[in-house]
C-alpha cells in the first residue's frame, strides 16, 4: 500500500510505487486489474511504465476508448487489439455484459466475442525492451479463410470468410507481419480481449479488493472515515492504514481457515463441502410485480 497527499494525482502515484517496488525486487507484478478511471488516463503517466515493469493490465475500458480508435498499417484498432479490415462492422458494437444478463444472453454476448477473436491479428512476438512486438494476419494463422491469402481457402467452412476483399490490398493484408509500437493501444491495450469471457473473469478478481476496501471503511469494523487518525503528515496516518489492512488480512485467512476446515469435518462425515451463497437476482420490481407472492401488502 502506499499513501500520498491530497494535492497528488493517486494515478501516478500508483503507477510510481508499484515499479519501484518491483524494480528493487520486493514485487513481481503479474495481473493489474482497474477500472476506467484508470484505464482512461494519460497512458504515460500509468498503462507504459507498468508495461515496462512487465505488468499485464486487466481494465474496464472507458467508453469513450471503447470501439474502433483509427488503424494501424490499415488493421483496425480497437478495443486494446488490431483487427482485419474486413471485420464485420457489427462485431464491433459488441459492449460489456449488463449485471443482469440472462443466460441466453450471456451465451450469445460470448459466441459473438469468440467470432470477433477470428479477425484478431495474433501476436508472433514477445515484448521487446523498447516496447514494440509483431502480429500476423489471422488468415496466415488459420483463424479465417481470405482469397488473399490462397493457402487459407483450404480450411474448412467452420471459419469464417472474408467475402469483400478490398481492390488494393493493405499494409497488413501484404504482408506476413507487421511492427506494432507502444504507442499504438497504449491505453487499450491489456491481457484480455475486451469485453471477452476470459477478461470477464479475470476482472471478476477484482471484487475482492472492494470487498477490502468496503470492509474498513465499515462503520461496524474499522470504520476510515474522515479524522479517524487524527495525526498531521503521512508518517503516521500510513501506519495507521497499514495495520487496518493487516487486521482485513488476518481476518480474510482466519475465514478461509475455517471454512476449509468445516468442509473437512463434512467429508469426513460423508457430507458435501458446504457451498457459497449465490447472489440474489430478485429486483425491487420484481417484488412489487402485480400478483407476486412476495410482493408486499
Amino acid at each position: 500500500m502506499t499513501l500520498s497527499a491530497c494535492s497528488h494525482d493517486p494515478v501516478p502515484v500508483l503507477a510510481t510505487a508499484l515499479t519501484q517496488a518491483a524494480g528493487s525486487g520486493r514485487l513481481h507484478l503479474s495481473d493489474v486489474i482497474c477500472d476506467s478511471g484508470y484505464a482512461h488516463r494519460v497512458p504515460g503517466h500509468f498503462a507504459l511504465p507498468l508495461r515496462a515493469a512487465g505488468a499485464d493490465l486487466v481494465v474496464d475500458l472507458h467508453p469513450q476508448d471503447r470501439g474502433p480508435q483509427g488503424t494501424h498499417g490499415c488493421a483496425i484498432c480497437h478495443n486494446g487489439n488490431l483487427y482485419c479490415p474486413s471485420t464485420p462492422t457489427e462485431l464491433f458494437e459488441l459492449s460489456p455484459l449488463a449485471r443482469d444478463a440472462s443466460v441466453e444472453e450471456v451465451a450469445a454476448h460470448d459466441e459473438r466475442a469468440a467470432e470477433l477473436t477470428r479477425y484478431k491479428l495474433g501476436r508472433l512476438t514477445a515484448t521487446d525492451e523498447d516496447g514494440f512486438h509483431r502480429v500476423g494476419c489471422p488468415a496466415v494463422a488459420g483463424k479465417l479463410r481470405c482469397p488473399l491469402r490462397p493457402a487459407s481457402m483450404a480450411l474448412d467452412y467452420t471459419r469464417p470468410e472474408v467475402l469483400a476483399t478490398p481492390e488494393h490490398p493493405p499494409t497488413c493484408c501484404t504482408r506476413v507481419t507487421i511492427t506494432v509500437p507502444p504507442s499504438v493501444n497504449a491505453k487499450t491495450r491489456q491481457k484480455r480481449d475486451h469485453p471477452s469471457k476470459a477478461w470477464r473473469r479475470s476482472y471478476a478478481r477484482r471484487t475482492g479488493v472492494e470487498r477490502s476496501n468496503a470492509r474498513i471503511n465499515d462503520p461496524a469494523t474499522i470504520d476510515i472515515v474522515k479524522g479517524w487518525c487524527r495525526l498531521m503528515g503521512l508518517v503516521g496516518p500510513t501506519l495507521f492504514l497499514a495495520a487496518a489492512l493487516a487486521v482485513r488480512n488476518l481476518e480474510t485467512v482466519d475465514a478461509f481457515e475455517a471454512r476449509r476446515t468445516e468442509n473437512e469435518r463434512r467429508i469426513g462425515a460423508g457430507l458435501p463441502p458446504r457451498t457459497r451463497r449465490r447472489r440474489r437476482r430478485t429486483t425491487l420490481g420484481d417484488l412489487v410485480a402485480a400478483g407476486s407472492p412476495d410482493a408486499p401488502p
